[in-house]
């Protein structure tokens, strides 16, 4: 036993596998600190950081058009609101957003532009 050579390979995995697991719970409990959220609660964007993050790339800076891409500023709320939550029919716009709540703050930042 005492010249076996695989005993230290097993020491060394078993101590790997010891830390890998350790160390998930870590990563884990930091989870929020990484996105720069250390109190657990959501942090909400404005209407106007939302739009700018998820529409200004094809609808250019200004919302007023890009390329093939429709202006957008000034519709109507309930217009936005429905394309932002479901898509175009056609499918030509993805949904992007999930939450009714920003949904909503993004139709009325782009109606009131």
């Amino acid at each position: 036993m005492r010249n076996n050579p695989l005993i230290p390979y097993v020491l060394i995995m078993a101590f790997g596998i010891g830390l890998i697991f350790f160390m998930s719970f870590e990563g884990a409990a930091d989870k929020n600190s990484a996105d720069g959220d250390t109190s657990g609660e959501t942090v909400e964007l404005s209407g106007e950081d939302i739009a700018k993050a998820s529409c200004i790339s094809c609808h250019g800076g200004d919302l007023n058009g890009q390329g093939s891409m429709p202006a957008i500023a000034g519709l109507d709320a309930d217009h936005i609101k429905d394309f932002a939550l479901n898509g175009s029919p056609s499918g030509a716009m993805p949904s992007i957003l999930k939450s009714e709540a920003e949904a909503q703050a993004v139709a009325d930042y782009i109606s009131g532009l």
